[in-house]
């Protein structure tokens, strides 16, 4: 049901209707239908296929049970695929907005699909590649977003950097790094301290208690923060980071530390550790030893 406080009116809904329903791809939430009226007299309503598994946030922080990590990587290639046509592969170039844990939904067969666009705008061409009027979750949300007023694939890249170190380390975007001060870190910012710190896969979900594939876990994160990066230009397009989470192209090299917000290209760049030097150091621990202590 579309609020009662939203803007969209008669013709917005429409049109939307118009073009959501016109999306195709295994890994977005298929509308069914739509209806005005009923009951509320004025109500706007969206019916999408059923997902009979819920969300994929429920099951990450599912305190009675444990997503394995074959799931969560076919999640991570799933939602990168949804964005990926929805970015590149449309007649209208989407923009989500809205991409996070919760509106991932998962069918009987727990494959991972895009849903809730009730935040999506259309782009018209690629001279144009933003859209006003920010909206979104603060913690996916790229900070220049915030700053400029608008919304772009850039941003939504920011958001799936987000959605992997989540669904690599179990961790909300707020990081509770000490307690006795409340003291907090965004994921990324923490993240990227055990990658500088040649301790990657420490930051994997203590949940998992090391069972998941070193190579995928150490790449997933990785990805994560180069969608992730605090300057938009220097982040991948949707193609380019699926195509090194299926390891069809080589991993990116990424500062030690975590580069300080800018909206231009940085002067110089810091010294880089490679995804390849990030495995090799990380996985001569046992893999049991992956806790998430700070």
């Amino acid at each position: 049901r579309v609020s009662e406080t939203s803007r969209q009116g008669w013709k917005e809904f429409v049109s939307e209707v118009r073009i959501i329903s016109r999306l195709r791809h295994r890994n977005l939430v298929q509308l069914i239908g739509w209806c005005h009226g009923g009951a509320g007299d004025g109500d706007l309503l969206l019916v999408y296929e059923l997902m009979h598994n819920g969300s994929l946030d429920a099951h990450l922080y599912d305190p009675e049970g444990v997503l394995a990590w074959p799931a969560r990587y076919a999640a991570a290639l799933g939602v990168g695929d949804a964005l990926l046509y929805l970015h590149q592969e449309t007649e209208r170039r989407v923009v989500h907005r809205d991409v996070k844990p919760s509106n991932v939904m998962l069918d009987a067969s727990f494959t991972a699909k895009l849903g809730d666009f009730g935040l999506a705008r259309l782009i018209d061409d690629g001279r144009r590649s933003h859209t006003t009027g920010v909206a979104g979750t603060m913690g996916y949300m790229d900070p220049e977003s915030l700053f400029a007023g608008r919304a772009s694939v850039e941003s939504d890249v920011y958001s799936f950097g987000v959605l992997l170190l989540e669904i690599a380390c179990g961790r909300r975007p707020a990081v509770l790094v000490r307690e006795e001060d409340d003291d907090y870190v965004h994921l990324v910012h923490w993240v990227w301290n055990s990658y500088g710190g040649g301790g990657l896969l420490d930051a994997a979900d203590a949940r998992l208690d090391g069972d998941f594939d070193a190579r995928e876990m150490a790449c997933v994160m990785v990805v994560g923060l180069w969608c992730a990066h605090p300057d938009r230009s220097l982040r991948p397009t949707i193609r380019q980071a699926v195509n090194v989470l299926r390891f069809e192209a080589p991993p990116p090299s990424l500062p030690s530390k975590m580069p300080v917000a800018t909206y231009g290209p940085p002067a110089d760049r810091p010294d880089t550790i490679t995804l390849s030097s990030a495995i090799s150091t990380t996985t001569a621990s046992d893999g049991a030893n992956n806790s998430s202590s700070v």
